[in-house]
């Protein structure tokens, strides 16, 4: 008994930091943390623009060092723009 609005579309999202780069899995998963966390926050505006779709999203980690939250934050939010950019493009 859900109307249309209150569907959300199906996303999956998965999130990887390479070994070779980062030796140290505490390392690897404090990365991962704070790239879930930047997704997590934006994710809802995300599936206002995404409308009725289904995606599968993998998250992969280039850089050489760890970088703070707010760099991360703002690399998924241009990523999810130009997602959502390519989606309109495609549907209409």
């Amino acid at each position: 008994m859900s109307s249309k609005a209150e569907e959300k579309p199906e996303v999956k999202a998965m999130f990887v930091v390479p070994k070779k780069k980062f030796r140290h899995a505490n390392d690897r998963n404090k990365l991962k943390r704070r790239m879930r966390e930047a997704y997590r926050v934006q994710k809802e505006e995300f599936y206002q623009k995404a409308g009725d779709c289904k995606l599968d999203l993998a998250f992969l980690y280039f850089g050489s060092k760890a970088e703070e939250y707010e760099v991360i934050f703002k690399a998924i939010a241009k990523l999810l723009n130009n997602l959502t950019k390519q989606n309109a493009t495609k549907g209409a």
